[in-house]
């Protein structure tokens, strides 16, 4: 994993005149991501993977796990897509006692999930995959950001009222920060706001903007 030295650096405003006129694909059909690029001033198009995550978690640690399965959906969209310049993939899980979290299969285990994680630490992380389009073929660089998120203490009733919303449902550890409800459960962030919410803003812009610096991505 890359680690990021705190200094004065430049970020990505300065090079998007360039960056645009390139062909960027998104490999995920995620309306977060989308909004999250869109919001950077970058100009892409969106084509959903067809990569089956069906990876065994049992051969991964959970840092692997997103980075191998961020590379699935980026090389199944470059199969088909081979005179694309850059394909971003992204995948974000919730971790929770060394264990991947998934999303809640019923109310009762969305209890279950969310009473679990009440009064605890867990965390997200994702894998961030950037293929590259190179002149001796394409290249992959991958990393995981990993974001700490600090649940409040929940009572049953409110675990029970939230959960009869039905927001739980379609979401990886029974929650998305982004809802209303849901954001008054966390006292403390370690980490990327962004990333918790499905896409780490920040950890995309350092590693774009090292690949253009040093070459890897020509303008």
């Amino acid at each position: 994993d890359t680690k990021i030295v705190c200094k004065k650096h430049k970020m990505l405003l300065q090079y998007l005149p360039l960056l645009n006129k390139k062909k960027i694909i998104l490999a995920s059909g995620s309306p977060r991501r989308k909004k999250a690029l869109r919001k950077l001033g970058l100009n892409f198009s969106v084509i959903v993977s067809n990569f089956v995550e069906d990876l065994d978690k049992s051969k991964f640690t959970p840092e692997e796990y997103v980075q191998e399965t961020a590379k699935g959906k980026a090389w199944a969209v470059y199969k088909e897509n081979t005179d694309a310049d850059l394909i971003i993939a992204c995948d974000s899980v919730v971790v929770h006692d060394s264990q991947i979290v998934e999303k809640p299969t019923s109310t009762e285990h969305a209890i279950e999930m969310l009473t679990s994680l009440s009064d605890r630490t867990h965390c997200v992380l994702s894998g961030l995959v950037l293929l590259v389009r190179g002149a001796d073929g394409p290249q992959v660089f991958s990393v995981c950001e990993k974001t700490e998120v600090v649940f409040a203490p929940l009572t049953q009733e409110t675990i029970k009222a939230y959960v009869a919303t039905g927001s739980p449902m379609d979401k990886s550890g029974g929650y998305g920060i982004q809802d209303g409800v849901a954001s008054s459960f966390v006292m403390k962030l370690n980490g990327c706001y962004f990333n918790v919410t499905g896409f780490p803003t920040f950890r995309f812009c350092w590693q774009l903007k090292e690949l253009i610096e040093n070459k890897t991505v020509s303008l």
